[in-house]
């Protein structure tokens, strides 16, 4: 797919969002599994490119090329994912994306098309299909399982240098005396809620965590109505399965019982289309993956 067709196509499902909906680019790596990247990550579909591969570079680097003025790293998705390596597959696609400000390629095997999915359709993955920790959701396209990849997960399996807080920052949470305040961190990524709590730890701010907007909603709730010590703040995702974080938000905004929590959207997606919805649903600040401080001064400044 043209640079042009699919950001035209990206734009026309702009809609979706906001919506429980989603529009996932479809694609395998060597055999008949269907899997899936959100489309609101993608910038473009290429036919295999020349890489140029250092030595040094991490086994699942592929190499990288020249895209449109700007050195960007190739990472060889089926090895990523226990596929054999496509590197050297000459009917390779080359996958384009942009996470958390960070743009890289994907080799997959081929492309397919794009589907719409109701977020409810998706799901967890159960461990024994066998996916670990590399895919974050399921569902069903006619009939046939397509998996989410968990680009975060793939990501950090190569750089997978530790967040810290600054000192500054640290200090700041010091002054604050948050304890024994309570964040909500929701994330269906392993990898990411591990990376979040462990970045509040630093701070000696309490996180409970939830895999999707749906399993947050009904800890809140039962939260709310107990005695225990209440959440300040949710720090959820945006593309989550089941409920996604705009579908989260508007319905805190809508108990009453909720509506005067915090609510932080962190996601790794990019553009304007967010910050407008960030606004439309309630929630209170959006923060782009994977900013330390911004995000941690951010909690802090809404804990106040």
């Amino acid at each position: 797919m043209s640079g042009a067709a699919l950001l035209d196509s990206v734009e026309s499902h702009t809609r979706l969002a906001g919506h429980n909906r989603v529009a996932m680019l479809l694609f395998r790596l060597g055999d008949a599994q269907l899997f899936g990247i959100n489309v609101f990550k993608v910038r473009e579909v290429l036919r295999r490119q020349p890489l140029e591969k250092l030595p040094g570079m991490h086994e699942l680097l592929a190499g990288s090329f020249d895209y449109r003025g700007k050195t960007i790293p190739v990472i060889d998705l089926g090895a990523a994912l226990g596929y054999p390596p496509l590197t050297a597959v000459d009917s390779a696609h080359l996958v384009v994306t942009e996470f958390s400000r960070s743009m890289q390629g994907f080799l997959v095997a081929d492309f397919q098309r794009i589907v719409h999915c109701a977020g409810e359709s998706l799901e967890a993955p159960s461990s024994t299909l066998g996916f670990g920790g590399r895919v974050n959701a399921v569902t069903r396209i006619d009939g046939q399982l397509m998996a989410v990849v968990d680009v975060e997960h793939v990501l950090a399996s190569i750089d997978g240098t530790a967040a810290e807080v600054s000192p500054r920052i640290q200090q700041q949470a010091e002054r604050q005396h948050l304890s024994p305040r309570r964040i909500m961190v929701v994330d269906d990524s392993i990898v990411a809620r591990l990376r979040i709590v462990n970045l509040f730890k630093q701070m000696d701010i309490e996180c409970l965590v939830a895999q999707d907007g749906q399993e947050a909603l009904e800890q809140l709730n039962q939260l709310a109505a107990g005695d225990d010590e209440q959440i300040t703040v949710v720090l959820s995702d945006i593309e989550m399965p089941r409920l996604d974080g705009y579908a989260l938000t508007r319905a805190i905004r809508e108990t009453p019982a909720l509506r005067s929590l915090k609510v932080v959207l962190h996601s790794s997606l990019s553009g304007v289309f967010n910050e407008a919805l960030v606004r439309d649903v309630g929630a209170d600040r959006f923060v782009a993956k994977f900013q330390p401080d911004l995000l941690a001064k951010t909690v802090l400044e809404l804990m106040a």
